[in-house]
């Protein structure tokens, strides 16, 4: 039970990493507020699990997401722990970008984060605790051809991560990144089964990750064994980059 009683609040969780954070934080004793864009599609889990309360908006929606904030300041008066999950990934090779396909990546990926930490950051100063994570990828740090515009908005991720957690720290919040390597989701198999054994041919345990193993990360930043740890990138990856 590392996460009892704590209030937490996680966008995407309607599948993959972050359906797997949400379910991973309710074994260890988390209320846990589950955002996604997609209506009804946390209901059955929260039907059996009263811990978790489904808020569905698009995280984008700068009107949509100050009201989520103040919906958990109303019943809970606290905020413990962000997890900023929700993602796009779209990808277009250099020469074929588009300023749409960059405002619609950025504005999920970075100006969402950012708006999300904010907010939850205002809340958490009031107890002078809490932690944010913010879910970045490994091709925010080593990049990868085709995802000019999807890197780009990742190593936003890991640059505003830094900066918030040294503004943040006197205030009692942490802020740490979590950079995921090549994922079993559905945002991953998307790339197709071609493209997908290229990637687990250069992967020396040969096989993708779970979504679990980044939901245990997850944990580990959320819960009091990292107290004395902010302003970090944890990557969870096992293609053991030079």
């Amino acid at each position: 039970m590392l996460l009892k009683d704590k209030i937490c609040f996680i966008t995407g969780a309607g599948k993959g990493i972050g359906r797997a954070t949400m379910e991973a934080f309710v074994r260890e004793g988390a209320i846990v507020y589950a955002n996604d864009i997609v209506p009804e599609s946390i209901d059955e889990y929260a039907a059996q699990n009263p811990t978790v309360k489904p808020v569905y908006f698009d995280v984008s929606d700068s009107f949509a997401a100050k009201e989520a904030i103040m919906r958990i300041n109303k019943e809970q008066h606290r905020l413990d722990v962000l997890v900023n999950n929700a993602g796009l990934m779209k990808d277009a090779l250099i020469g074929t970008i588009t300023r749409a396909l960059i405002e619609e990546i950025f504005s999920v990926n970075v100006y969402a984060t950012m708006e999300l930490l904010q907010l939850a950051s205002k809340l958490m100063m009031r107890n002078k605790s809490g932690s944010i994570i913010n879910l970045s990828s490994i091709v925010g740090i080593t990049g990868n051809p085709g995802q000019l515009v999807y890197s780009a908005s990742k190593g936003a991720i890991i640059a505003l991560t830094k900066t918030a957690a040294k503004e943040l720290a006197p205030k009692g919040i942490r802020v740490n990144s979590v950079a995921p390597g090549m994922i079993d989701t559905d945002m991953m198999r998307s790339i197709g089964e071609k493209h997908l054994a290229i990637h687990i041919a250069n992967i020396p345990m040969g096989r993708l990750g779970e979504p679990k193993e980044i939901a245990d990360a997850c944990i580990y930043l959320a819960s009091d064994m990292s107290t004395y740890m902010t302003g970090h990138v944890l990557t969870v990856d096992a293609s053991v980059l030079v």
